[in-house]
């Protein structure tokens, strides 16, 4: 059996959502069966479990890396039960994401929660795929509209976008893909660079 796990990230509005179907419909015919790990975030924020809400920063940081990395573990169960020899699990966001929301006594501390070191963390991930928001440069194409945990403005999501690419650089396969005015020009680049990753041609 073989399993490639791949996380797509990126600032906010991104492409992110625009990637996903994409990226099922292509590696599927691939012959890759293609499962998909929820943005953690996500399913947190709008059920009343945030930031602002949790005791501290610190807290919630705790409970979304734990939920974050028991669903990683659960996907990889669910795929070794399946009858499929060949399967790409594609994870809305990796476990170093959460980094970019933390300061660094804060993220140690959640590193010591999980008993993981940073290394153990990137080692989870074949590869790395970095969408790059909108707000740098195109900032008329930014808004809030198609995630309800978005809150960032264009400028704090562009230094979001930063703290990403920074959390991640220590990924030995970390691939960023740049902004596009055609949004289909961006898509294509980034399925390109995961068929490139994964060996198949498109």
């Amino acid at each position: 059996m073989e399993i490639t796990r791949i996380v797509i990230t990126g600032g906010p509005c991104a492409g992110k959502s625009e990637a996903m179907p994409l990226i099922k419909e292509t590696f599927s015919q691939k012959g890759y069966t293609v499962l998909f790990i929820p943005e953690t975030a996500t399913e947190l924020i709008p059920g009343g479990v945030c930031p602002w809400t949790c005791g501290t920063n610190l807290d919630y940081q705790k409970i979304q890396c734990k939920l974050q990395k028991t669903k990683e573990d659960l996907f990889d169960e669910a795929a070794k039960t399946m009858k499929q020899d060949k399967f790409l699990i594609v994870c809305d966001r990796g476990m170093l994401d959460n980094r970019s929301y933390m300061t660094q006594a804060e993220f140690e501390q959640v590193m010591e929660h999980l008993d993981m070191t940073e290394a153990q963390m990137n080692a989870r991930y074949d590869a790395v795929f970095h969408l790059v928001t909108t707000a740098k440069g195109l900032e008329d194409f930014y808004s809030l509209e198609n995630n309800v945990a978005r809150y960032e403005t264009a400028e704090q999501a562009a230094a979001l976008d930063d703290r990403l690419i920074q959390a991640w650089s220590n990924h030995p396969n970390h691939f960023i893909i740049e902004n596009y005015l055609d949004i289909h020009q961006k898509m294509d680049v980034l399925l390109h660079r995961i068929a490139e990753f994964l060996k198949v041609e498109l």
